[in-house]
């Protein structure tokens, strides 16, 4: 228990420090967790938390790559190749075509070794907050001891520009583990 508790503290002062590196969204763990947590799930929400500020919206992909490079990370999203290493390699090439690109979480649900955010990511920063613009994702991960294990995601585009791009992109399957 004490090891959860410290691993929990770890992230949140690692996420806490990134986020006042970055001029871009932060994510307030703090308003969007839930009272009836318990320690594991509000450990597993806050390296979820630290995982999700450093990748989609400060774009530290060393620090993703240092941190969290260490499970199998089974991706289930068909378009995404899979491991740490296959996300972080998509998303490297995605913010050069689109620096601005951030994660507005807007729920966080955890339930026991699952962790479900509810976000709005947008392309533009002028597009933060604007409904219309961008995508509405869910994306639900699986945690093992302390380690991120699988993740799937559910994507609605909100604009033409996203769907278009939805489209073109979405024909590219770059693993085998199927969506379930």
């Amino acid at each position: 228990m004490l090891r959860i508790i410290a691993s929990a503290l770890l992230v949140l002062a690692s996420a806490t420090t990134a986020a006042q590196n970055t001029d871009g969204l932060v994510i307030d763990l703090s308003s969007l967790q839930k009272p009836s947590w318990t320690e594991q799930e509000l450990a597993n929400a806050t390296l979820i938390t630290d995982f999700v500020q450093n990748l989609m919206n400060n774009h530290d992909f060393d620090y993703v790559l240092e941190r969290y490079n260490n499970s199998a990370y089974v991706q289930h999203n068909r378009n995404l190749p899979d491991k740490i290493t296959g996300l972080v390699g998509f998303l490297q090439e995605f913010v050069e075509d689109y620096p601005d690109y951030t994660y507005d979480v807007k729920h966080i649900y955890a339930d026991g070794d699952y962790v479900i955010f509810h976000s709005h990511a947008t392309l533009k920063k002028k597009h933060r907050g604007n409904d219309q613009k961008g995508m509405n994702i869910v994306d639900t991960w699986r945690l093992e001891d302390g380690r991120i294990v699988e993740h799937w995601d559910s994507i609605q585009a909100l604009d033409g520009f996203m769907r278009f791009y939805s489209l073109i992109s979405g024909g590219n399957i770059q693993n085998a583990n199927g969506v379930f």
